[in-house]
């Protein structure tokens, strides 16, 4: 089952909890926040460990991670090591664990206009189930299904935050909604220069023959 991915916002969501989730049952005794997990490649990575198997158990926890690399391109990205504000939810249920979270990382880039520099930030939503790895025999879903991995139970959120991220970034980001932009002949800043900013009623040199030409003149 692959996660469904919300778009982003610039208003942070109540949470990444469902009420649903909330009444489902029993709270397992790692529902407290735990301590920050350290900094580096594992910051996406959480043990299921300490959340049992019974359906209905959960855990919350919040965690602050560092961007990994390669999160855009183009005129606008995640800098690689910022810090990204996880908040999540870690639900058992009969398949295996349902994740529900956002993420809150600052952008920078250029503004699509203006090329000037830009830093904003992004809000992503996303839910994905990670299903226990199946027994021998037992089917193995169709390739695109998040297992938990190994004896250890760990679930691995980066490809998640990764997919919920990319789909969330903007196209053509702008430094404001009514960024003017540039001016097509000579590159100036339209909002420095104003809007009385012009060059005359200059002609191609290839076609100036024809300004010469009287076409009132009907003398044969």
């Amino acid at each position: 089952m692959r996660g469904v991915h919300g778009e982003h916002s610039a208003h942070s969501q109540h949470g990444a909890h469902g009420e649903g989730a909330s009444q489902a049952g029993q709270v397992s005794k790692g529902s407290k926040p735990v301590n920050p997990h350290p900094r580096g490649s594992g910051d996406f990575v959480f043990d299921m460990r300490v959340l049992g198997r019974g359906a209905g158990q959960y855990r919350d926890e919040q965690r602050t991670a560092a961007a990994p690399d390669g999160l855009g391109s183009g005129l606008v990205l995640v800098p690689v090591g910022a810090d990204v504000a996880l908040d999540l939810r870690f639900e058992a249920v009969t398949e295996g664990v349902l994740v529900t979270g956002s993420a809150v990382a600052p952008l920078g880039g250029e503004c699509s206009r203006c090329l000037d520099p830009l830093t904003s930030s992004i809000e992503v939503s996303f839910q994905e189930l990670y299903r226990y790895q199946p027994g021998p025999g037992e089917d193995d879903g169709d390739g695109e299904d998040r297992f938990l991995d190994g004896e250890d139970r760990n679930i691995d959120l980066e490809p998640a935050f990764r997919d919920a991220v990319v789909l969330a970034l903007p196209l053509s980001p702008l430094c404001r909604d009514d960024c003017p932009g540039l001016c097509a002949e000579c590159g100036a800043k339209l909002a420095d220069v104003g809007p009385d900013h012009g060059h005359g009623d200059k002609v191609d040199p290839r076609w100036g023959l024809l300004t010469k030409l009287n076409l009132n003149d009907t003398t044969e």
